[in-house]
């Protein structure tokens, strides 16, 4: 159960009664059901994605976990492991049964839960497509420190937003809309392939990332306003702090390498192939 405090009297709610808005918590995700769908970017990296994939590795490994587990444990690990608003800001308390990590740290914890099969190929997706040039972009390590403190900024904002709610929290895709952010403010002129369904018919295209994540952000703000109050669903307001995070956050996280607004890498890259190197032997070029 969870214990709610009203001034100095403590207030038991069964579990039973919380079973409802269990079954739609608040995912974070972007959706797979939206008009475009990242497939893969144009965008070149240096460094090996290794945190990528270790966090990739780290949220399947959790879900398998969650997936092992019957389906009461699998409820209580939900309550012990994600996001409570009114248990994060000390109006309400878990039972001692479910209070498994302290509050505080219950924002970290439920970034590597997912509430099914597309939640988390949904998220990885993303984080796939768009987190090894964020970290190919502040090195592996501070990566780590912008992806967490992404996902941190991404928790609160919902948080806030609803200060009173029960409803656990779970899901990646705070932080992983904290990297959409970064991607946006590094490499707008970078391509991405997305498949667009167009009635019965599916293709797909080439266009901007900043076109891509522009429709997202934009997305999250008209979703929002469209979502009812209370109970599950959606944590659009996560995916809204997690974004303007990531463009803060990118800025003194990034290497020297990578300036704001620099495009795409392979068309740097391009750009940097016609550039003869100083010393070079053989014919010389029309540039002499």
């Amino acid at each position: 159960m969870i214990l709610f405090r009203h001034g100095t009297n403590t207030v038991a709610i069964s579990r039973e009664e919380l079973a409802p808005d269990l079954l739609g918590n608040r995912d974070l995700r972007p959706h797979l059901d939206q008009d475009m769908i990242p497939l893969h970017d144009d965008n070149p990296t240096s460094r090996f994605p290794f945190v990528t994939i270790g966090l990739i590795a780290a949220s399947t490994l959790v879900f398998l976990w969650q997936l092992s587990l019957p389906p009461a444990a699998a409820e209580q690990a939900v309550y012990s492991y994600g996001v409570i608003p009114a248990v994060l800001f000390g109006e309400a308390r878990l039972s001692a049964d479910l209070a498994a990590v302290p509050p505080m740290l219950s924002v970290l914890t439920s970034m590597f839960m997912h509430g099914g099969w597309m939640h988390l190929i949904g998220n990885m997706l993303y984080l796939w497509i768009f987190g090894n040039n964020i970290e190919d972009a502040t090195g592996h390590g501070r990566f780590i420190v912008f992806y967490l403190l992404s996902g941190v900024a991404a928790a609160m904002s919902q948080a806030l937003v609803d200060p009173a709610s029960t409803v656990p929290m779970i899901g990646a895709s705070g932080a992983i809309a904290g990297v959409l952010g970064a991607y946006a403010l590094l490499f707008p002129r970078a391509h991405v392939l997305v498949l667009v369904p167009l009635g019965f018919f599916i293709t797909t295209i080439r266009v901007p990332a900043m076109l891509v994540l522009g429709f997202w952000f934009v997305l999250q703000f008209v979703q929002s306003a469209m979502a009812p109050t209370g109970g599950g669903g959606v944590a659009y307001w996560a995916h809204i702090g997690g974004f303007l995070a990531g463009l803060a956050l990118i800025v003194p996280l990034k290497g020297k390498g990578f300036p704001i607004f620099g495009g795409s890498r392979a068309k740097a890259r391009r750009s940097a192939s016609r550039i003869p190197q100083s010393g070079r032997r053989g014919r010389r070029g029309p540039w002499a």
